[in-house]
């Protein structure tokens, strides 16, 4: 079903954007535009954005391996390291601490109009990905350390999917349920 959509590179980019807005409608609905929602999460105060993430990664999760076993989808995992992990945490965490906005959230507050995402946002990614692309040869080297290629989870530990990702899911939903309980 999806294979004809591959080759439509046109297509890709329609549904991309329309798949994107939507994602920053429902972000703003969310709440998780706003600063004080994200500062109040990165004070342990406010776990609007955890909650919201953690339900993603549950819909998700399960949603793409149900598209996979009834063949409408593959899997094809970006390759990955400890270094690319070390090295995009700290770009992330130093943007996010310095405007209080991951890049979702930056799209998600300028689409209401916040002119500080607009501005310190936007600015912030391109100077941030300048800065990567100028250090990139010097960094090469560190990105690969602890490298685990092109691998998921279940086939790293070599069990099937579904052994992962239920346990993992009634973690989610646990931890989810104690967090809406102590009234977080």
């Amino acid at each position: 079903m999806l294979k004809k959509l591959h080759s439509q590179k046109k297509t890709q980019l329609v549904l991309g954007l329309v798949m994107g807005i939507c994602f920053g409608f429902l972000l703003q609905k969310g709440g998780v535009a706003k600063y004080d929602v994200i500062m109040g999460q990165l004070l342990l105060k406010d776990f609007t954005v955890v909650k919201i993430m953690l339900s993603a990664i549950v819909v998700g999760m399960v949603g793409i391996y149900l598209m996979k076993a009834i063949g409408m989808v593959e899997l094809h995992p970006k390759s990955g390291s400890i270094g690319m992990t070390v090295v995009g945490g700290l770009i992330f965490g130093i943007g996010f601490a310095l405007l209080g906005y991951c890049p979702g959230t930056i799209s998600a507050a300028v689409g209401q109009g916040n002119l500080d995402a607009l501005f310190g946002g936007l600015t912030g990614i391109l100077i941030g990905s300048g800065i990567f692309a100028h250090f990139y040869p010097r960094l090469e080297k560190f990105l690969k350390v602890g490298w685990f290629g092109e691998i998921t989870i279940p086939e790293y530990l070599k069990v099937n999917h579904w052994v992962v990702i239920i346990p993992v899911c009634l973690l989610i939903i646990f931890l989810l349920y104690t967090i809406e309980s102590i009234g977080l």
